[in-house]
């Protein structure tokens, strides 16, 4: 086993760092996406990054998924029900989250950093614990998803 670390780019969020770190340190805030999946109008303006055949698979996913304080889950096929629930959160600058019930286990951490009083970056990075043969096979995946994630938390309205 060896540990590889992913990382998204940084993005820029049009909204302070205590309200982005706010929203994002109560999982419950984010059942949000629920929400946004069913809008027309934000599914039209996702269609440039998520081509048509996979945005019926994407909306399904976030359809499933449970919010709580702590955590998010959803079923993964063929693992079941998998989840990240937060370990640490250092205000305002970073949550830290583990997988459970996942054979491939991960930390995933949001940081924080300001811009200015209404804007802040965000950055994810994935530790996981890889041996050769699963790296091969889910660097990549891991690498587009962590992006894609990243790109999501960015369109989120922190400030609703």
């Amino acid at each position: 086993m060896s540990q590889q670390q992913f990382e998204s780019s940084i993005k820029i969020i049009n909204y302070s760092q205590e309200c982005v770190f706010g929203k994002l340190s109560d999982l419950n805030n984010l059942s949000v996406i629920q929400e946004r999946m069913e809008d027309p109008a934000f599914r039209s303006a996702i269609k440039t990054q998520v081509p048509e055949d996979k945005m019926e698979q994407i909306a399904e996913r976030v359809r499933e998924m449970k919010f709580d304080t702590d955590s998010v889950s959803c079923n993964v096929s063929p693992l079941g029900e998998v989840s990240l629930r937060i370990i640490d959160r250092d205000h305002p600058k970073c949550i830290k989250f583990e997988t459970a019930n996942s054979p491939i286990p991960l930390n995933l951490w949001i940081q924080l950093l300001p811009v200015s009083e209404s804007q802040c970056k965000m950055k994810l990075t994935v530790r996981a614990d890889l041996n050769p043969f699963i790296k091969a096979m889910v660097s990549k995946p891991l690498k587009e998803g962590v992006e894609k994630l990243a790109d999501m938390l960015a369109m989120i309205p922190y400030g609703a």
